[in-house]
């Protein structure tokens, strides 16, 4: 066996899922067919858990580049409507405007300060599978070669070759009818309000900076982001494109859409720049995320519309939900049916991305019958609890993976602070964590393991919860008895192999 688990692809969740693989002392080796980081603008940052789930790792700070934790956003959009997020409690849309590039950066510094092995010009063109292992063919710089390793997992993107190769179906539909043009462009100081980034255009009104502005002939988006030149994008409908992308050619665009003249000019300072034309785009989901020994992660198991900024946050959290899982999988430990759970747990997630996403393209779409459906979704979004279930829909705030006897069971675990500690604090290292804050912390006193952490502390709340790897809770109560003494050690068993019936040692605070 040449290594654990064999990575194809190097983009953030191929990265993710090393780091987290090593934290729990496995060992991958990850291929990517590029030689080195793609500098090709992609996506603008990260919306949603994701952003809480790495301040958990300890890379939100180095990803914002300042210290303290993120903070929710004051609003963000759907459909090119406008959510106002300070009317909701618990705000759940968390932002980190950062580009792809910068991510990818993070994720792999982290990924080989742990210990992973990535190599780069190495491609994956085949694999056989057995019982007990993959073997995988390989191109690369000096020719062809074989690794062996008890799992493969296909990180390599919407066209994924792993996914192709283990027969996997991917059914779904494709609309070829929008054209998207973007960027990035100069806009002449005249026509932005510094203070806000809207645009104020003559002969047409005020535009709101980094945000969908949608018209009767099609998309528009102005977007000043951070140390980065300006954003100019659009998206039209049935109009196609002739030839090389151009600045020209959005130009025309931007025209055509906003039915008056906005003029743009190239970007000032170097690049490389954004110039890109897209026609139509996939929504697709793997009928399976798993053959044998061969799993899917992100946009390898599920495509969709960008719009919203949905993909890092559905594929990184896929990378943090399997990491653990096959850890404990390769390593002998994992209770029966754990790894299953990782595609009984995600593919409805990736089903909820794909449906929310084709319903902000039709929100989006020209046509009076599409204004008057807007009118009346415009009507709904005056009520804070229908933009907080948005909220919820977009960020996955609304994930429950199983139910049980306390509502927290399966969902995510609240942000506590313990002792003075952010719950980030202490999950760093990637492992269940049982944390009691109950009064005289009973269970952290009786129901231990070598294989979760235990913190007995003071918090703002009398409970106790146990916390699974990738931040979600496997169990929760708020006083002792028997009844929930139980619940935790079947959660302990059912989730960590933590046998039911052999002595545990008692722990101190």
């Amino acid at each position: 066996m040449d290594t654990d688990v064999i990575i194809a692809g190097a983009g953030p969740n191929g990265l993710m899922l090393a780091a987290e693989l090593r934290l729990a002392g496995v060992q991958p080796i990850v291929l990517e067919r590029l030689p080195a980081a793609s500098e090709e603008p992609r996506a603008n940052g990260l919306v949603g858990q994701v952003v809480r789930m790495l301040d958990r790792r300890g890379l939100y700070e180095p990803l914002a580049g300042r210290p303290g934790p993120p903070e929710p956003a004051p609003g963000y959009m759907y459909g090119a409507f406008p959510l106002d997020l300070t009317t909701i409690e618990q705000n759940p849309v968390y932002i980190l405007n950062v580009p792809q590039l910068r991510i990818e950066g993070v994720l792999q510094e982290r990924a080989l300060e742990l210990g992973a092995e990535i190599r780069r010009g190495h491609e994956l063109i085949g694999f056989t599978q057995d019982a007990d292992s993959v073997t995988v063919e390989i191109s690369g710089p000096d020719g062809p070669y074989h690794l062996t390793a008890r799992y493969l997992v296909g990180a390599d993107g919407g066209r994924s070759v792993t996914r192709r190769l283990a027969g996997i179906d991917f059914p779904g539909i494709t609309n070829d009818t929008m054209v998207s043009r973007t960027a990035n462009a100069h806009v002449p100081a005249e026509y932005i309000d510094p203070a806000t980034g809207a645009l104020s255009v003559p002969g047409y009104g005020v535009i709101p900076g980094r945000m969908h502005h949608r018209t009767e002939r099609g998309l528009f988006i102005y977007a000043q982001l951070p140390g980065r030149p300006p954003v100019v994008s659009t998206g039209e409908f049935d109009v196609p494109p002739d030839g090389p992308m151009t600045l020209a050619e959005l130009q025309d665009s931007v025209d055509r859409v906003l039915g008056v003249h906005l003029p743009i000019a190239p970007p000032e300072g170097d690049g490389p720049h954004l110039l890109r034309r897209l026609v139509g785009g996939n929504s697709r989901l793997a009928d399976r995320f798993r053959s044998g020994r061969v799993l899917l992660v992100g946009d390898a198991a599920h495509v969709h519309s960008a719009i919203g900024g949905p993909g890092l946050n559905l594929g990184l959290q896929d990378a943090i939900n399997l990491g653990w899982k096959l850890a404990a999988e390769v390593q002998g430990r994992a209770p029966a049916g754990l790894l299953d759970s990782y595609e009984l747990e995600r593919r409805p997630v990736g089903q909820r991305v794909v449906m929310q996403t084709q319903a902000q393209s039709a929100l989006i779409a020209p046509g009076n019958d599409v204004t008057k459906l807007r009118e009346l979704f415009g009507e709904l979004l005056t009520e804070p609890r229908n933009v907080r279930r948005i909220a919820d829909l977009i960020t996955g705030a609304d994930v429950r993976y199983h139910d049980g006897p306390h509502p927290l069971i399966g969902r995510w675990a609240p942000d506590l602070v313990v002792d003075g500690k952010r719950l980030a604090e202490l999950t760093r290292t990637g492992r269940p964590l049982l944390l009691d804050l109950t009064p005289d912390a009973p269970f952290a006193a009786t129901v231990i393991t070598d294989r979760v952490d235990v913190v007995a502390g003071q918090g703002d709340f009398s409970i106790a919860l146990l916390i699974r790897p990738d931040g979600y809770v496997a169990w929760a109560a708020e006083q002792d008895g028997i009844a929930e003494r139980e619940g935790l050690r079947t959660a302990l068993a059912d989730w960590f192999g933590v046998p039911q019936d052999r002595p545990l040692t008692s722990a101190t605070r």
